[in-house]
């Protein structure tokens, strides 16, 4: 089972990354299940035809017992991948990090990864925090590998720089250890060769490069990833092999 969290800076891409890899792992025939790990509950919504989900917490504060089934909490998306999005507490009370770990003592509890015996699992994590409820996926074993998304943008490098001191600290431990980097252009002067000197100084190989695309943003206005809006677009093929990577490198 390949277990990838994607980690990066706030709104580098992660979930436009994720949701596309899903889609992608599917239309090779895996068995998907995607773990939205942010309050704003938005990482499948490309997979659902723009439908929100109905995030772990906001269940669990709604209802007087914890879910008893699966389906109470998830939705199958495109490729049958199945969608769940943890949430958070109520706007300005509590702590995310805490509603991370809730939904994967809940999603054990209901025996998820037994009963759905999966060959992906992909956790899209906030932001670039490592710590707390935001290590869950890595520090309680639940990921075994870790993919940065980044662009060539300062900020982007020194929060993947952070992630990788980070899971560095955990792989210590046993935990998990970075598979790479998937470099997220954003068309900046030298940008390439920015990511690259950051990926050699890190001893990281850069999965993949996905190039701006009009074609990603009009297909998420209509709900959809790529891979679902026309899979035989240049960009479909980059996320299908970059998949295809990773499932051989696993």
């Amino acid at each position: 089972m390949l277990k990838l969290a994607i980690y990066g800076k706030g709104g580098i891409g992660k979930s436009t990354m994720t949701a596309n890899l899903a889609a992608a792992f599917a239309s090779l025939g895996k068995k998907v299940i995607q773990i939205g790990c942010d309050p704003k509950a938005d990482s499948t919504i490309s997979l659902l035809h723009g439908q929100a989900l109905t995030p772990v917490m906001d269940y669990l504060r709604d209802h007087d017992e914890e879910p008893t089934a699966i389906s109470e909490v998830a939705k199958r998306g495109f490729g049958d991948v199945l969608c769940i999005e943890t949430g958070g507490p109520t706007p300005g009370l509590g702590c995310a990090g805490r509603g991370i770990v809730a939904t994967f003592s809940l999603l054990d509890d209901l025996k998820l990864f037994e009963s759905e015996k999966p060959d992906v699992v992909l956790y899209d994590v906030l932001g670039d925090v490592v710590c707390g409820g935001f290590a869950a996926p890595i520090r309680e074993g639940y990921a075994e590998k870790v993919l940065i998304v980044t662009s060539g943008e300062k900020m982007a490098l020194y929060a993947a720089g952070n992630i990788c001191k980070a899971v560095q600290n955990f792989e210590d431990r046993g935990y998990a250890s970075v598979a790479g980097i998937l470099f997220n252009e954003r068309n900046i002067p030298d940008e390439e060769q920015k990511v690259e000197a950051f990926a050699k100084s890190w001893d990281l190989p850069i999965i993949g490069t996905i190039p701006r695309s009009d074609d990603i943003n009009r297909f998420e206005e209509e709900g959809m990833t790529v891979i679902e809006g026309n899979i035989d677009l240049p960009i479909s093929r980059l996320f299908l092999s970059i998949a295809d990577k990773l499932l051989k490198e696993a």
